[in-house]
């Protein structure tokens, strides 16, 4: 072969694997790179164990209920000691599963009290290439280079009382990072460019449904999504009390939909040109606690409380877990095992069984299967479809509370110890 080949050759496989390396599925956020919890894997993993089908499994240092996310080569996860005075990220090789480095990022003074149920390190980073961004609630957000694991820059300032911990994960958007600063005492949202971490806006929820209630019932854990309707983005934030969609680029409010009551967790979803958003507990005078799950047509302006929800669904909502939307039907697994199926379009109940476990992790989509993550580490693989059928239950050493990654036809699991790469 001559030189001149050789070189052209050579030249040929840099770009092809430059090409190779940029269209390979990422998982950016929670619930995936679309905040959907739809993997773009054609041949995700159905049957493992701690003894099959594991790639590898790495113990990650810390306590930690955050999720992982994926960019190239690079697994980071956010993670902290248990008391809180060490708040770091870690980056692990997807490949061989090796520990690259750990970013210590945080060491708080003091901390504040938390949920039993809850970490120092639940919210989930985001990343795109080169930057990883990871945050804490009140204690710091910060930007690190994932080609030098420099920090690029940190903000403390963005405080509030969570009172049971922090847990709403940062969105990336355009040139913008948006957190949500939800507490007892102050709520707001926030956009900082994601270059410096300046503020480019802050946007305070509508005082009027905060001042008259309980601070306990101020708070909120959620993160939002970004939809597009009608051509324009909308932030859809669903907070303690309201949901409200937002212009992402100046946090100026375009409509609300009101619903009282305390702490939502599980995301919005968005199908079909219709937005699903969870109201958090309602705390009725009798009874047991309960979630609402509402359908919203997101073409209003203003207060559409009454003119722009189809339908709502009060029965078996999870308030932790968020649901996936798959062919126009709703899957959704309550905390204590209720596996509901719903119409996108009516919220009728079209079939409904009894898991017999326990859940916190989100629901996911991949290779047309839907996956159910139970927090002792059972994961529930059914068929998308009219009736429930369970294709197969696998077990995992140790606690589920993150939602996997299902990315590349691999699974990435986050366990309280370990960081499993799961794989056929």
């Amino acid at each position: 072969m001559n030189s001149k080949l050789s070189l052209t050759l050579f030249f040929a496989l840099i770009i092809s694997s430059g090409l190779s390396a940029q269209n390979q599925e990422n998982w950016t956020h929670l619930r995936g790179s679309n905040l959907d919890g739809h993997s773009q894997s054609t041949n995700a993993p159905t049957t493992w164990s701690d003894s099959a089908n594991v790639k590898w499994k790495t113990e990650i240092r810390g306590y930690s209920w955050s999720s992982p996310v994926i960019s190239g080569d690079q697994i980071w996860t956010s993670s902290a000691t248990q008391n809180g005075d060490e708040m770091f990220a870690v980056c692990t090789d997807f490949n061989s599963g090796k520990i690259v480095k750990e970013v210590m990022l945080f060491k708080p003074d003091s901390v504040q009290h938390i949920h039993p149920s809850n970490s120092y390190a639940t919210p989930t980073p985001c990343i795109e290439d080169g930057f990883v961004y990871v945050h804490f609630g009140t204690y710091g957000t910060a930007c690190i280079d994932t080609h030098n694991f420099q920090i690029v820059w940190t903000r403390t300032d963005l405080n509030c009382d969570h009172m049971q911990g922090a847990a709403s994960s940062p969105v990336i958007y355009k040139n913008l990072l948006i957190l949500h600063i939800e507490g007892t005492d102050v709520q707001y949202l926030i956009a900082l460019d994601k270059h410096t971490g300046k503020t480019v806006w802050k946007t305070d929820r509508p005082q009027e449904y905060y001042t008259i209630i309980e601070p306990v019932s101020r708070k909120a854990y959620c993160t939002p999504i970004v939809v597009n309707i009608n051509g324009k983005d909308q932030l859809i934030s669903n907070g303690s009390q309201l949901c409200i969609a937002y212009e992402p680029e100046t946090g100026k409010q375009i409509w609300q939909v009101f619903y009282g009551d305390d702490s939502t967790i599980s995301m919005p979803l968005s199908y079909g040109g219709m937005v699903y958003v969870n109201s958090g507990w309602m705390l009725p005078k009798s009874g047991n606690f309960y979630a609402r799950l509402l359908a919203v047509d997101p073409t209003g302006s203003g207060d559409i409380t009454k003119t722009h929800v189809p339908w709502e669904i009060d029965v078996d909502v999870p308030q932790i877990s968020t649901p996936v939307v798959a062919d126009s039907l709703i899957y959704m697994v309550h905390e204590r095992g209720a596996l509901t199926c719903l119409s996108a379009k009516t919220g009728a109940v079209i079939w409904k069984t009894k898991l017999k476990d326990q859940f916190n992790a989100s629901v996911l989509y991949a290779s047309g299967n839907i996956y159910l993550f139970s927090v002792k580490g059972t994961t529930y693989v059914i068929k998308p479809g009219l009736s429930y059928q369970l294709i197969a239950e696998n077990q995992l050493e140790g606690l589920v509370k993150a939602t996997p990654a299902i990315v590349r036809d691999n699974i990435i699991f986050r366990t309280n110890k370990y960081l499993y790469r799961i794989g056929n």
